[in-house]
């Protein structure tokens, strides 16, 4: 007979970053979904929450504190809401920030369709992979003279070769058929030109995975009027941090999709949403996007059972279209919504 101590799972140490704005209450709605689902599964977790941003430099002098690098850094796993970045002042980017900090280097961004929900393009089903770590986002800038202002592209081939190895990794694994390499490499022909090189040399390894490649501005062409024709979109940083924001339009917005950034050490999971300062506080957010990041995150850390107890519910509640956030067209506010997630779990397993 095993131990007490086998029988008991040990609980997940999760890193929870608040954030902002409407993150606190759309944290507070995504916790209290993965405790009702965990109840179910036998999954438990272990939250040590930290504050990043503004808030946490009103208490602690810091926008992120040495307690929280030291907490992803014990976890190895954290859930973020959103957190304000000024715009052309203040302080650098929490997010960008952070994924230098622990070189997580693939954004892997899901785009898929929820039941019930009518959008323009229904049924899509689209991944994009983005270098996380390098390109312009790189913040290497520099006022050269007065009123002449440059910021460096950098792309290195350990960074170009390990975006692709993900993207084909995946693929193979999951049975995704095509990869296209979106680039500018008719005009940036040594830094575009550097990561196609890398793409096609580890495309090479993957025969079963048939790989093409597109230019970027003509990528948003045919994203528009078919993206239907794309299965994974492998990208640079800039380019795929621009093209996630027009794909989760497919699907109804950024307020839905999630994100995750992958390392091979640590993982940050985050809704990939702005904090929306205005509504804070109102009981009015959509804690969706940050629910299916949740997903990706029980998927990480090896719960597929929770994180189908919690899509499946998140699903039925959509496709029932009763207890809906006014973002999409419903009436409900954030916990009752959360709430009616929560009671989906006794229907749906």
């Amino acid at each position: 007979m095993n131990s007490l101590a086998e029988q008991v799972k040990q609980a997940h140490r999760i890193t929870l970053i608040p954030g902002d704005g409407i993150g606190p209450e759309v944290t507070e709605a995504v916790v209290a979904i993965l405790e009702a689902a965990g109840r179910k599964t036998g999954c438990s977790f272990d939250w040590h929450r930290h504050d990043a941003g503004a808030d946490a430099f009103e208490k602690s002098g810091e926008y992120i504190p040495k307690a929280l690098y030291q907490s992803i850094e014990q976890n190895r796993v954290a859930l973020k809401g959103p957190v304000t970045t000024p715009i052309g002042g203040g302080f650098a980017s929490i997010n960008v920030t952070l994924r230098k900090k622990f070189d997580l280097y693939a954004n892997f961004r899901p785009i898929k369709n929820l039941p019930g929900l009518k959008t323009n393009y229904p049924g899509v089903d689209l991944i994009i992979f983005r270098e996380n770590t390098e390109d312009l986002y790189a913040g290497l800038e520099v006022m050269v003279v007065p009123g002449v202002a440059q910021s460096l592209k950098i792309i290195t081939e350990k960074g170009s070769t390990r975006i692709a190895k993900a993207a084909f990794e995946y693929a193979r694994k999951h049975g995704r058929k095509r990869i296209h390499a979106i680039h500018k490499a008719n005009i940036m022909k040594l830094t575009d030109g550097l990561f196609l090189d890398c793409a096609r040399k580890v495309a090479a390894g993957f025969p079963e995975i048939e790989y093409k490649e597109h230019i970027v501005d003509n990528t948003c062409m045919q994203l528009v009027l078919n993206p239907y024709q794309y299965d994974i979109l492998l990208t640079e940083n800039l380019y795929g941090d621009i093209l996630s924001d027009l794909c989760s339009a497919f699907v109804g917005g950024l307020g839905l999709v999630p994100g995750a950034n992958l390392g091979a050490e640590c993982a940050v999971f985050e809704a990939v949403h702005g904090s929306a300062p205005d509504i804070a506080g109102k009981d009015l957010a959509n804690p969706t996007a940050l629910l299916q990041s949740a997903v990706l995150m029980l998927h990480h850390i090896d719960e597929p059972a929770t994180a189908d107890v919690v899509q499946q519910a998140l699903e039925h509640v959509y496709g029932e279209g009763k207890t809906l956030t006014r973002d999409v067209g419903g009436s409900s506010g954030t916990r009752a919504f959360a709430d009616a997630v929560i009671d989906a779990m006794s229907s749906t397993r």
